[in-house]
């Protein structure tokens, strides 16, 4: 029985990169015969301006069915001044919260080719490898109360709510000692319980969850103002990070700069049963859509995560990350990656140049 993808395009640059990492897609599916199909849907801004609204019932009906789904990325200057809470971002909380895509899994990790592109010395990155788990569900992104308000004296509040139950704690720390096990055995949990009551619950039910069900995992604690400044410190002594909504956000898109661009990162968004959403770290660019520049590497990893963890179909995800390995081999390079001595290629040809290899090694 053939297994079902949704696939959103979304946004900005979103069709550029998706339409990239569906012909590498559709190669590993050919490939290694892997009965995969895939239809389309909107969400986000497109969604927006056909019905009115950013998930709709369509969309969601169509995500519902679907084994997994690929998604581009949303929003754009060109939606921000519509009602709040139609703006395309509420539609990928929406859709998130919705399929209960609760564990978000982000991965940095350094290709050697790029060592010269980070920010940081490369004997300070060279070797990364770090696993961001991330609550994706709850937390303030989701709590209530939450608005804008007018006091007394007739000035604004904006205020927002952050909670989180211990079964939404547990849950996510269970992911996140379960992927260690299959790591470095290492879990740095992230928290400000010096000043921030959920988070001290946080802490104490991550606490409690390694000493009940993972003794043989390596826990420790640390402040997400100290987290932050150890990413850039020795970000190595990090194998897997669990921490909240808000955290994960911010400390993602810092390890993300580590490895040279956002645009290398792909990401997960799991349910209980391995259900996800994949898509690119990174957001919609619309200052770079439509003018085939944007790196479609994020996307195409995304498709390889996609093919690990829903479909379990390990060798092709390995097939489709040596294929990237190789291209960068090769000295390719969008304009975010680009370093002297390299060549320069837009969206369309690097995820044809991953493609030839795949063609070529799988043969």
């Amino acid at each position: 029985m053939s297994k079902q993808i949704l696939v959103l395009a979304g946004d900005g640059i979103g069709p550029e990169i998706v339409a990239a990492a569906e012909k590498v897609l559709e190669t590993v599916n050919n490939a290694f015969k892997l009965d995969l199909q895939w239809e389309h849907g909107l969400l986000g801004g497109v969604a927006i301006d056909q019905y009115g609204e950013p998930y709709p019932e369509a969309t969601s009906e169509q995500a519902k069915k679907a084994d997994a789904i690929l998604l581009g990325a949303v929003g754009g200057p060109k939606w921000d001044q519509i009602e709040r809470s139609i703006r395309p971002e509420r539609g990928l909380l929406k859709i998130r919260s919705e399929l209960n895509l609760f564990a978000n899994l982000r991965p940095a990790i350094l290709y050697p080719q790029l060592a010269d592109a980070s920010s940081l010395k490369p004997e300070v990155v060279a070797g990364l490898d770090i696993l961001i788990v991330r609550e994706l569900t709850g937390g303030i992104y989701f709590g209530q109360p939450r608005g804008i308000r007018e006091l007394e004296n007739g000035e604004k509040q904006g205020y927002n709510t952050d909670v989180y139950a211990e079964s939404e704690i547990k849950r996510i720390a269970k992911v996140a000692f379960d992927l260690a096990g299959l790591r470095g055995g290492k879990v740095c949990s992230v928290d400000k319980a010096n000043v921030l009551e959920v988070t001290e619950l946080w802490k104490q039910t991550v606490s409690q969850e390694q000493q009940e069900n993972y003794p043989n995992i390596q826990l420790s604690h640390m402040y997400v103002d100290n987290a932050a400044m150890q990413l850039v410190r020795a970000p190595k002594q990090f194998d897997v990070i669990v921490t909240g909504n808000l955290f994960g956000d911010i400390l993602s898109d810092e390890a993300a700069m580590l490895t040279g661009s956002i645009g290398m990162l792909p990401s997960a968004s799991l349910d209980e049963h391995g259900k996800g959403m994949y898509e690119p770290c990174h957001g919609s660019a619309p200052d770079i859509a439509g003018k085939d520049i944007a790196n479609p590497l994020a996307t195409i990893l995304s498709v390889a995560m996609m093919l690990r963890y829903t479909f379990r179909e390990e060798t092709a995800a390995k097939a489709i990350e040596d294929a990237v390995g190789q291209v960068l081999d090769q000295g390719l390079r969008t304009a975010d990656i680009l370093s002297e001595g390299m060549t320069k290629v837009g969206t369309k040809a690097m995820g044809q140049a991953v493609v030839d290899v795949l063609n070529r090694t799988l043969k």
